[in-house]
């Protein structure tokens, strides 16, 4: 497996976009892979779209998501260079500051645009090493190898389950903290609940918890598409300590707001096929 991988990450960019357009095709016209689940959630959370504006999201969707699976590839290989050309981050300066302070940031970013290249691309520009939470892949092979590609440029996966232990081992260091934070929380997990693009959603708490425990400024990373395989990357703040005792999970809605605004600005580039709304809000 990890061979195939290896090759993959050596193939030029344009066949890789014509094998990602192959995917497209194959998941979305023949396997209708997921396109249900898809469908019903675009119908959830835009119903003053017509029938016809949501097909069209929903197509555009599916070969965003083929384009995202050959950049993946493309950008395993790729070096530091030829990626800071590709994702342009257009306030660094921002960063700086609060590593002249000496402050730790968290970093939040969603399943948006080509959220793999994010890690990579934005170790090869910070001036502070970045540990990015992530969940390990059953397949250890497979695991190994996307620990290794992720890791190159000074960003550091580690599994969410030793996350909180290199937290605390690290607390008062200036670097940063990042997470996808849209997933969906399991049901017997803490979570924050919240209208969101039309219908009451659960998210994880554990970026507020974060936050208040390093006292650290949380950015949200703003991710959008420029053109074909380029992007710009555009830091906001969503909360500066210090953090009130009575606002406990202001970072956790912040963040769903900030997300919503941006898939309304541009639907397809937001993974639909992902379950977000796996079971309703309690009574």
């Amino acid at each position: 497996m990890r061979q195939i991988l290896r090759v993959l990450t050596r193939l030029p960019l344009p066949l890789l976009y014509a094998l990602g357009s192959f995917a497209y095709f194959v998941a979305f016209r023949v396997l209708r892979w997921h396109r249900a689940l898809a469908a019903r959630n675009l119908a959830r959370a835009f119903p003053e779209k017509s029938d016809a504006e949501r097909a069209r999201i929903l197509k555009q969707s599916y070969v965003n998501l083929g384009q995202t699976l050959a950049e993946t590839f493309w950008g395993f290989g790729a070096s530091a260079e030829a990626l800071t050309g590709r994702v342009a981050i257009e306030n660094l300066d921002l960063v700086e500051r609060f590593v002249a302070e000496g402050r730790p940031v968290v970093l939040l970013t969603a399943h948006v645009c080509n959220w793999e290249w994010l890690l990579p691309a934005a170790g090869a520009q910070f001036a502070i090493p970045i540990d990015a939470v992530y969940k390990p892949l059953r397949v250890a092979s497979l695991d190994e190898f996307i620990r290794a590609t992720r890791s190159r440029f000074g960003g550091k996966p580690i599994p969410i389950q030793s996350f909180l232990f290199e937290l605390m081992r690290r607390a008062g260091e200036a670097r940063a903290y990042a997470m996808v934070a849209d997933q969906t929380p399991p049901r017997n997990m803490d979570k924050h609940w919240t209208h969101f693009l039309n219908q009451d959603t659960a998210f994880f708490t554990g970026a507020d918890k974060i936050a208040r425990f390093l006292d650290a400024p949380v950015l949200y990373v703003a991710m959008r598409r420029v053109a074909k395989g380029r992007y710009a990357v555009r830091l906001h703040v969503l909360a500066e300590p210090p953090y009130a005792h009575d606002a406990e999970l202001d970072v956790v809605e912040r963040y769903a707001r900030r997300l919503e605004s941006e898939i309304r600005a541009s639907p397809p580039d937001w993974l639909w096929v992902h379950n977000k709304w796996k079971y309703p809000r309690p009574a």
